[in-house]
């Protein structure tokens, strides 16, 4: 049942994107680790990193767009969410660190040594073990979301109204975590990664596992999405977007709508975040930075809001942007984001592949515009094609 919920989200466009990820998966991959330095095939293991991390954002981006272009929640906080996955891995990696810290100490984190910690707070139980710390990068960002929007969406609360909420949410949370006291490293949050799963982290060949798991991943949610936005759940998500009071009125319940479909999206963030951290190497206080959930609604519109494909193409584009502008002009990044933005407002209202997409639909021509063809008996009539 739940494979044909899947397949009857399959339409050409999300067939490519997913062939493309998964190609991806193995391609990129196979060209680091089977072919020779010098060959000009070869991808280094930098670029792989690097741009797995873009697979990490483009994730997050797919996550904003499933509440903002499908549902209308326009959530300023999504950072939020992603830094909060990023958090639950990184606890499990400082815990695979054992003995081979600054300070030896086969329990505590160094940051916890250093701080005179006695022993090992409660909430840190449990993340020496893989699956309880990938449980975790689901449970807590989706069960804030849960309790935000069980709030916000009963209390009725839209619009900048909301955006505003969300995004007071990341502050707070960006306070909270940078505090010694809280237990998570403080300012400089976690790092000196060792292991993942029993393997060196700073391997090559982790480093390739890690670039696949974000593809497939990446690609599972693109599915999800999908078929969540092609369902008849779905259809009742635009209505919400487009005419809630109307969609209220029709007898749904349109605060569960938004709460579920919120709280999928705060998932997906906590994944894209955990698979952050390890290509990364360090999780810090400043991903919960309102101005980082600001960047990725750049991105959703760059890319195309409500088309799924677009959020994640935006992601990729103007993280390859960054990379290549802050390389070369570095104090102007920020102007030319913005720039970007006001950009795309004007004159790209629907995103780059929302704007091919309507270009592309304008020049088909409809069953009308064709001329129409004469019977025998002189009556006019469409022309059949020959069979």
């Amino acid at each position: 049942m739940i494979t044909a919920f899947l397949l009857r989200s399959l339409d050409r466009k999300i067939i490519v994107a997913l062939f493309i990820l998964l190609a991806l998966a193995v391609l990129v991959p196979v060209l680091n680790l089977m072919t020779p330095a010098s060959s000009p095939v070869h991808i280094p293991t930098y670029i792989m990193s690097l741009f797995g991390k873009y697979l990490t954002y483009a994730l997050l981006a797919l996550a904003l767009d499933l509440v903002w272009g499908f549902c209308g929640i326009l959530s300023l906080g999504h950072g939020a969410f992603f830094a909060l996955g990023g958090y639950a891995m990184g606890m499990y990696l400082m815990r695979q660190i054992g003995t081979r810290g600054s300070y030896g100490d086969p329990i505590l984190p160094d940051f916890m040594v250093f701080l005179n910690y006695k022993e090992l707070p409660w909430f840190w139980h449990g993340f020496d073990h893989f699956w309880f710390a990938a449980l975790m990068v689901l449970v807590v960002p989706g069960l804030l979301a849960f309790v935000f929007g069980w709030f916000a969406f009963r209390s009725r609360v839209n619009g900048v109204y909301l955006s505003i909420i969300t995004q007071a949410m990341t502050y707070a949370l960006l306070l909270a975590f940078f505090r010694n006291d809280m237990g998570f490293g403080g300012n400089n949050g976690l790092t000196d990664f060792k292991d993942i799963i029993g393997y060196n982290i700073q391997a090559d060949g982790t480093r390739a596992a890690l670039f696949s798991a974000t593809a497939i991943l990446l690609a599972l949610s693109l599915l999800i999405a999908s078929a969540i936005v092609r369902s008849k759940f779905g259809k009742v998500l635009v209505g919400v977007r487009d005419a809630e009071s109307r969609t209220r009125f029709l007898g749904y319940r349109v605060e569960h709508f938004k709460l579920f479909t919120f709280v999928v999206s705060a998932m997906m963030a906590g994944i894209a975040g955990a698979l952050y951290v390890p290509q990364v190497g360090i999780i810090n206080p400043g991903e919960f930075a309102p101005a980082n959930s600001i960047e990725v609604v750049i991105w959703t519109a760059v890319g195309g809001r409500s088309t799924l494909i677009g959020p994640i193409i935006g992601a990729i584009m103007v993280n390859g942007g960054k990379t290549i502008f802050t390389g070369l002009f570095p104090e102007f990044w920020l102007f030319a984001l913005g720039g970007l933005f006001v950009a795309v407002t004007l004159f790209l209202p629907k995103g780059i592949v929302g704007t091919i997409g309507q270009y592309i639909g304008k020049r088909k021509p409809s069953s009308s515009d064709r001329p129409p063809a004469k019977r025998e008996d002189g009556v006019d009539a469409e022309i059949q094609p020959a069979e």
